[in-house]
């Protein structure tokens, strides 16, 4: 019989186990590479949202750090080896270590749709962290990033729609 993935198998199937310490590999490789690309990105993309390109790339800096500060918390270390169930949202979250290339005079309207994507898929990602994660100092910064990352797709709604939708303003 073949599983889909839509059925009760397939979706058990794709609910493997992790254990903390990958997803926080994986999640310290998501900012880093987000900060690397926002950084490159900045001097490329026009004066009206490059304080916004500037922004990302700290707040990315800002996430790596506390996941870097995290991993090398010795009093985490038991808590970082258990395992959870891999969230649905892994494999969208993982494909974003793939950054797009676009090109050496992006269109604004590119970045944001992209930077939008982002946020929104790390901000279901954390979230769904933030409720399979045993409680404590994990938990917490899990809860926390999924509230930023919310904080940040409403934030580049409001500026898309300012430039898209009345035709700049920014």
């Amino acid at each position: 019989m073949t599983q889909h993935e839509g059925t009760v198998h397939g979706i058990a199937r794709l609910r493997d186990k992790t254990t903390l310490r990958e997803i926080l590999e994986v999640a310290t490789s998501f900012e880093a590479s987000a900060r690397d690309f926002y950084t490159d990105l900045a001097p490329k993309v026009s004066k009206r949202i490059r304080y916004l390109v500037e922004e990302l790339a700290a707040e990315e800096q800002r996430h790596f750090d506390l996941f870097n500060d995290l991993a090398q918390r010795t009093d985490l270390h038991e808590q970082i080896q258990q395992e959870i169930d891999t969230p649905a949202s892994d494999s969208q979250f993982s494909d974003c270590l793939h950054l797009p290339h676009l090109g050496e005079a992006p269109d604004d309207q590119e970045v944001l749709q992209y930077a939008m994507g982002r946020e929104h898929t790390a901000m279901v990602h954390y979230g769904e962290l933030a409720e399979t994660t045993p409680p404590g100092p994990i938990c917490d910064l899990f809860h926390y990033l999924a509230s930023e990352e919310t904080k940040h797709k409403l934030e580049l709604e409001k500026l898309y729609y300012q430039l898209v939708h009345r035709g700049g303003g920014v």
